[in-house]
C-alpha cells in the first residue's frame, strides 16, 4: 500500500459552476438546504455565503 497516496486526490472533486450576488434574505438558507437535500444525486452542491451587505449563492459540480 502506498502511504504517500494525496488524501486529496481520493475525494471528488468541486467545479464551480455559477454564482449570484443577492441582497440578504434570512430564508435563502431553506432554498439551499432544500436544493442540496433534493439534487444530490445530479452531482450538484449548492453553498451560500454571506458578505458584507449582500449573500452569494454558489452552484458546483461534484464528482
Amino acid at each position: 500500500m502506498n502511504d504517500n497516496i494525496n488524501p486529496s486526490d481520493r475525494q471528488g472533486k468541486i467545479e464551480l459552476i455559477a454564482s449570484q450576488r443577492l441582497s440578504v434574505n434570512g430564508e435563502l438558507y431553506k432554498v439551499v438546504d432544500f436544493l442540496n437535500k433534493n439534487l444530490k444525486g445530479h452531482h450538484l452542491m449548492f453553498g451560500l455565503t454571506k458578505k458584507e451587505d449582500k449573500m452569494v449563492i454558489s452552484v458546483y459540480e461534484v464528482e
